[in-house]
């Protein structure tokens, strides 16, 4: 399904100084299309979490600016890095939660709930409690539960970091698709160099603490289609690239 083509969200000089004089995010500006994925790329600490937070409006920032376009509508999905999910609520209901907080009546909240779950490979777990599933599983339902409203813009926080890498392949898989079907767009945090260019067409690399944008680095969509990319010489070329724009934001 298509989106509207278009600026959805730009930061001019942003900045985030926390009690205490810690700075954790300095001087960023950047611009978000309309179906951009775009990944935030640095080590531990360098105030990626922040910048999300801020975006999400979870935090405001202590300088600078975030615009929204003209027409953006700040409908948000988040995602963080461990599922929070209602531990004595079933995988249905816990996905169907937003809708109902939205005024959605019961009937179609369910429905809607039973389709995410379908989408993220969870067809037969509706009635499942976060205790009886597994790690991966509990974050497919973190996933549904984000985008069963269908936001404008996904905002995600290291949500594969904690889980196996054959787990964290295939959801990164399942992502991927959910993107190229729905248009969403797409803020992602991670530390990984493989996942970033695997995931996402814009990774902006970022400085220790405080955070800066050392480089941006592109993966056109024509590579991305490269037969069995993850192991193609397109793929390793471009992680070699950002690999050494990250080692140069570190010696920064």
């Amino acid at each position: 399904m298509g989106r509207p083509s278009g600026d959805l969200l730009a930061l001019r000089g942003v900045s985030k100084r926390f009690p205490k004089g810690v700075a954790a995010v300095e001087d960023v500006s950047l611009d978000v299309a309309e179906g951009d994925f775009l990944a935030l790329l640095g080590p531990s600490g360098c105030g990626k979490s922040t910048l999300l937070r801020m975006v999400a409006g979870l935090t405001g920032p202590s300088a600078g600016r975030l615009d929204w376009g003209r027409d953006a509508s700040r409908e948000i999905g988040f995602v963080f890095q461990e599922p929070t999910l209602m531990p004595w609520a079933t995988a249905l209901r816990n996905v169907a939660l937003p809708l109902e907080l939205a005024g959605v009546p019961h009937a179609e909240a369910g429905r809607r709930a039973r389709e995410w779950l379908a989408r993220v490979e969870l067809s037969g777990f509706e009635e499942a409690y976060p205790r009886a599933l597994s790690g991966g599983m509990r974050m497919r339902v973190s996933i549904a539960r984000a985008l069963v409203t269908r936001p404008r813009l996904l905002l995600m926080d290291e949500p594969f970091a904690a889980l196996d890498e054959i787990t964290r392949f295939r959801l990164n898989a399942d992502l991927l698709k959910l993107w190229q079907e729905e248009r969403f767009t797409a803020i992602f945090v991670t530390h990984s160099v493989f996942e970033s260019v695997y995931l996402a067409e814009r990774i902006l690399v970022m400085t220790p603490r405080p955070g800066r944008i050392a480089a941006e680095l592109r993966v056109p969509p024509e590579d991305r289609a490269t037969p069995d990319f993850r192991t193609s010489a397109v793929y390793a070329a471009h992680c070699r690239a950002v690999s050494q724009a990250l080692g140069g934001a570190m010696a920064a």
